[in-house]
This record gives C-alpha cells, structure tokens and sequence, in this order.
C-alpha cells in the first residue's frame, strides 16, 4: 500500500541487525515518531521471545511489552517489562476465580498488583494496565495505538457498523471496556472464534493489531489506520471539507491575537492557579482556529473527549469562552472568562458529586486545563511546560477526532461515569501518590536578567536545578540564546507538540532586552507570558562599570550610562514587572544585584559606587512600593573576577598594574584571572575567591520559602569584607 496519512519508516537493514528486544524497541519507536499514529506516552507494543530462564537454563516464552508510563518515540529497552507468558496466562484462573465470588471490578484492581510475581529476570520496570491485552492475543508482535482516525470511528455512534463497513473481516470489534483483564479477556475470545481476525477496534478507545512477523505486524497497523483516515477524508471532503468543517466559521481569527494573549495570560493563570502553579501553552495553529472560531465548537466541547488518553490530560471537557473577538474587547474577554471558569469549578464539583464511590480519591483540582477561545486558539496548562504541550497536543488530538466523527456519523464522548471511573481509579491514584516530590522551585517561572554571562548564568543553572523554568534575558540575545541552549541541552525541552512564536520552549528560553528602555523590557516580560503563561520572579544580575580615568573623571554620559543600567534599569523593570504581577495576583519576588562597593568608598569607581549605593535603597523602596504581593531583596557581592562580564582581559590586566601585582603580557587570561581574584580574595576574612556560584546560592534562598519572610533586605556575599560591615 502506498500510505498518504502516515510514514512507512521501515528499514529492512537496520531490523535485520538488531537482536528480538532491540528489534521491538525500533518498532516501537517508528510508530512513536508519527503522531497519526499514536499520541505521546499513549499506546503499547510487546513481542513474544524466547529467552533463556535465568532459573532454569530452559528456553521459556517471555512477553516484552511497554511498561507503565513512557513514550514509543523515545523509549529504550528500559522502558519495556519482560514477564513469563505463561504465568500471565495462568492468572486467567486466579482472576475468574476472584469474579466468581462477585469480586469483579476489586479483581481488576487486583491482577496489576499480582503482574510483578510473572516477572522475568528481575526487570524493574512497572507493568502496564495494559498488559493482558498483549499476552492474551495470539500474535507474538502486537501494537496497540491511538490514531486519531481510528479513535474517530471509536467514538461513533455507530462504531460497530463503520467498523464492518471500513475494514469488513479483517477487523473485529469490542465495545468500550476500561483497559485491564476482562478487556484482554474479551479480545482472547474474538481472537479464538475468528482465526482470520487480526485486528480490534476498541470502541472509544483506538485498536489493538497483531501478526507472528513483526514487519508485517507494523505493515498491517499502518494499512489499517490509513485506511481508515482515507475514509474520513473522501467523507469529509464531501461534506465540504474545511469550509463546512464543525458547522462552519462563526468568528474570525484575530490578527492581534498576540497582544491579546500577552495582556490576559498572567491574568489567567492566576486564575487558573488557585491550588497549585500552571505552567501555559498557547496554541494557534490552522487546525486549533478552525475549531475555536467555528459554530460548533460550544456543542462539541461541552461533549468533553472519547479516549481514556486524552481526558486523563484535559479532564472531562474543555473551558470554551463564547467571546465575539470582532466586537467585544479584552474586559468582556476576561469577564467572560471569570464566569467561565467559575461555572467550570462548579460543574466539576457536581460531575464529582455525582460519579464518586465510597472509596474515591478525595476531588481533584476542578479548574481546567484547556481553555479554548474564538479568535485566540487555545491555552492548556500543566505543572510544567512539557505535561501543558502534552495537554495541547491531547486537545489537539481531540480535535482531530470530533472532525472525523462528525464527516462520517455523530461524535459520541464517552459516558461521563465511566470517565470519572478512569479519572478516579484507584490504581491511578496510587500511581500520583507514588510521584516523587515536586521539586522546591517546580511550577514556577524565572526570568534572569543578565543570564548571558558571570552570575547571571549561575543563577539560571542554579534555579533549573530546583524545578523552575527559566527565562534569560540579556542585551546581547545571542548570549541568553547559548545560556538557555545550556539548559535545555542539558535537561532536555521535554515532550509534546510545539505551539506558536516560543511557547514550544522547555525548560528555558533566550530574549534580548535593554533594561534602560521601557518598551525593551514590556516586549519581553509579554513573551514571557506567551511562553510560559506569566513569571514568579525576576532576578536583575545586569550591570556595568566604568572606571574613572587616571585624573579621577568620568564622562557625564558614563555617569548617566552607569545610572540608567545599575539603577533605572532595576526601577523600570520592577515597574513593568510589578502590572503583571498585579495582574496575575500570585505571590512573587524580585531580586536586585547590588555591591559591596555600596558601602565602601574606593578610588578610581565613583560612579559604579554611588549607583549601587542607589541601588540598595531602592531595594527597600521597592520592597515598600511592591508589599505584600512581591518580596524584594538584594544580594550585594564582592568583586566578582571569574565568569563575569565586566572583567575583560584589559580590565583584569588594568587592576593587576593598579595593584602592582606581577604578570606578563603574554600571560594566559585564565591565569590574569586566577591572581586578580586571589588578591581581592585576599582582603577578605575568608581568603577565599567570591564565584558566580557563591552569588547564585543567595539569590536561590531569596526565592524560595526558606526566607518567605525577608523582604527589603540586601545579603552580603562578599567573603567577609570588613570594611563593608554594616555601621
């Protein structure tokens, strides 16, 4: 078959070299790697081996399948559990045998736990709920998968006729079962009574297909999909495509959707955070708008998603906004949204009331996560950057399903007890409260000014480490780009699609701005908020220094240059800052970089020296101006040699003669370095060289908790400087 909706990625000579497991693991990469395929985390893949029991020295059959949570694209042979087949298979007595005593659904529950005692050679990895449905299926290459075609007929009215008529013998079909035991059960008997059979359409779920080859097995599992998604679109493009798609155009896109964003996404995600922290992902793609702007979109979303996979990300249904963006502004916008929001709130609350058990969780968050608006697109929010892309592209996923599902028959969103029931399972519960703990800066975002280079870069390694995302903003953007190319190399951008303009960030990103001009520093702080949906806290680590020349005069426009940056610069961006944070209405703190040269009167840095003396009162003024929302402080250091900017070679080599320390010049700038921070190391009681990374420590304990009752203060990192001791 030649394929138009999915990628044949098979390379007979790469799977000709790889042993079973590693064979499995390519497949299952491949079909990870085509989001029409599957979508991220989602969908399964086994083989059946034959190994050698590590007990016994016999050749056993052994199920490889994707354990619990992962992703196809990216897993490795870790990723995958090993489990005896035939121990799996004898726990079809243990489960029947639990049933008959009217223990079905606490039977359930039951076989995940017993799946560790079928474990092969001791593999660590967590068995999927999902396992049965591989071990009980005759095929020794089975994929499970979650293609937004198939997912479209799944969530039919008429799944089951669509089914036959679409795919005819070659796929049998199950209604919908929660994943588990009695599902797998249930395909092992359409598998048994039709041997012809190699194919299962879960309803409102996706499929499951298998075959002895695992070639064939993928070749199949593309055949069907593209089968199926060459059905929707000769249906759809009949009704009228594009045009016609959910009822049409209702409103119109906005060209100025940016702007608005950035003016109503802080506000929203203090919103949205009542509880606890969101991270945003703005996404407005062609596929996202015509949905948005459409005249079905209230109907559809209200509907909420089909697949287990996709609400257990966006919950039971989306926030949709009936907003006229071409004749309503951005206050009916935003009151719009608070009655939105807290209709949802209520609406969750009663969908809980309604669905729980005796033994339910307590209620989860009931704010949404995907909010979906005409005209803008839609902003979905997790606690951090890669769960809210997952959540956008889950969505986006659901889009794509209610838009099959309307060409060719009438969406059908999967009961809402049943969903509480996956929502709420108890294994699932279990599975978050074995989540290890939320690191102490995670959900919230950071924006270093000065990220570039010396501290600045410190303080944005040293606050990733702690879970916060990361904004660097330097004038010299190349360099903030190379700072946040740092993190993300080193932690990764996480998973999930891209939105647009920078909200595809991970974990950091890199912008240019010029804190001695307003417009500079509002442009940034609103891609801020496009990223990332709003900031926590600012750290302000830019600055200059221009030394008098050797008469002891500075330049009128040095001295102003050395003001506007090391004092004005601070004031104008706590002042923009400080509307978003008034916007947001969630706690933050500010940190300004002041000096131990604020307090010590020296020869030869007269300018430098008044302006952070400015610079630590205007620390306490704004901690004043800022209360309670925002703490403000300082961190004052020494002089700072090693890393930092303001040291160039001919600066170090000016200090060493000043000095009158020895050197030559031919000497290597490392050492320069080494002997100019040794001597100003050595007029401290310490006697030991002031780094970036001392800096970043204090800024760290700034912004979290540990001091969330200092504010106006300025902390001294300077080595024990005496004559900068307070008086």
């Amino acid at each position: 078959m030649s394929y138009k909706f999915v990628t044949f990625s098979w390379d007979d000579a790469k799977a000709a070299s790889l042993d079973p497991v590693s064979l499995l693991v390519y497949r299952s990469n491949i079909l990870g790697a085509d989001q029409r395929i599957t979508n991220t985390g989602g969908g399964n893949t086994s083989s059946k081996i034959i190994e050698k029991d590590p007990l016994t020295g016999r050749e056993t059959e052994v199920l490889w399948v994707k354990g619990s949570g992962g992703d196809l694209r990216t897993s490795k042979t870790e990723n995958f559990s090993s489990l005896y087949q035939d121990k799996l298979v004898d726990l079809q007595r243990v489960y029947a045998a639990r049933k008959d005593k009217g223990l079905k659904s606490q039977a359930e529950d039951d076989m995940v736990g017993m799946y560790p005692h079928t474990t092969f050679n001791l593999n660590p990895r967590p068995s999927s709920i999902d396992t049965p449905l591989h071990s009980f299926l005759p095929g020794k290459h089975v994929d499970h998968m979650h293609p937004n075609a198939i997912i479209s007929i799944a969530a039919c009215a008429r799944c089951e006729e669509l089914t036959e008529e679409i795919f005819g013998a070659d796929m049998a079909h199950v209604p919908w079962m929660r994943p588990g035991f009695e599902l797998g059960l249930a395909m092992q008997e359409v598998a048994q009574t039709n041997l012809k059979v190699k194919a299962i359409m879960m309803g409102a779920h996706g499929f499951i297909s298998w075959d002895d080859d695992p070639k064939v097995c993928y070749t199949l599992t593309l055949d069907l999909i593209e089968k199926a998604a060459a059905f929707i679109e000769k249906k759809y493009q009949a009704k009228g495509g594009d045009q016609t798609a959910f009822g049409g155009a209702k409103y119109q896109t906005r060209d100025d959707r940016h702007s608005v964003l950035a003016q109503i996404l802080p506000w929203l995600r203090g919103q949205v955070s009542e509880h606890k922290r969101f991270i945003g992902t703005v996404q407005e793609d062609e596929k996202i708008l015509r949905f948005v702007n459409s005249a079905d979109a209230a109907r559809l979303s209200e509907l909420g998603t089909s697949c287990p996979d996709h609400f257990l990300r966006t919950k039971i249904k989306p926030l949709y906004v009936d907003w006229n963006p071409q004749s309503e502004d951005v206050a009916a916008l935003k009151a719009k949204l608070a009655a939105g929001i807290k209709k949802y709130r209520d609406d969750y609350a009663s969908y809980y009331q309604r669905c729980k058990h005796a033994n339910s969780p307590a209620m989860r968050d009931p704010n949404p996560t995907v909010v979906l608006i005409p005209g803008l697109g839609l902003v979905a929010w997790g606690k951090d950057k890669s769960e809210s892309r997952v959540t956008a592209e889950f969505y986006n996923c659901a889009v794509e399903v209610m838009r099959g599902a309307e060409a060719i028959d009438q969406y059908v969103a999967l009961p809402q007890q049943e969903a509480f029931d996956i929502e709420y399972w108890l294994l699932e519960e279990a599975k978050l409260q074995r989540m290890p703990a939320e690191k102490e800066l995670a959900r919230q975002v950071h924006v270093v000014i000065g990220a570039g280079s010396g501290i600045g870069k410190e303080v944005a390694h040293r606050l990733v480490k702690e879970g916060a995302h990361i904004v660097c903003v330097d004038l010299n953007k190349d360099a903030a780009e190379a700072t946040a190319k740092e993190i993300t190399d080193k932690y990764g951008v996480g998973i999930g699609v891209a939105g647009s303009g920078i909200s595809g960030c991970g974990p950091a990103v890199g912008l240019n701005a010029n804190v001695t001009d307003r417009a500079s520093i509002r442009a940034a702080l609103d891609q801020v908020a496009l990223a990332y949906g709003g900031f926590d806290s600012i750290e302000v680590t830019a600055g200059i220094f221009v030394p008098s020349d050797t008469s002891g005069h500075i330049p009128d426009e040095k001295w102003a240059l050395t003001f506007n940056i090391n004092v004005t610069g601070s004031y104008l961006v706590a002042d923009e800052a400080f509307k978003t944070w008034k916007e947001q209405g969630l706690k933050g703190n500010l940190v300004l970089t002041t000096s131990a040269n604020a307090v010590v009167a020296k020869k030869g840095s007269v300018a430098y020296d008044t302006s952070k003396a400015a610079a630590n009162h205007l620390v306490r003024e704004l901690a004043v101006e800022l209360a309670p929302l925002v703490r403000v402080n300082g961190v004052a250091p020494a002089t700072v040699v090693q890393g930092s900017a303001m040291f160039p070679r001919d600066r170090v080599i000016g200090s060493l003669a000043k000095y009158n320390i020895p050197y030559t010049d031919d000497e290597a700038t490392e050492s320069l370095v080494t002997k100019l921070a040794q001597f100003y190391a050595d007029r401290t009681l310490t006697k030991a060289p002031i780094t970036p990374a001392d800096q970043a420590e204090a800024y760290f304990l700034l912004v979290t908790r540990r001091l969330s009752k200092t504010t106006g203060q300025v902390i001294p990192v300077d080595g024990g400087l005496h004559e900068a001791f307070l008086r």
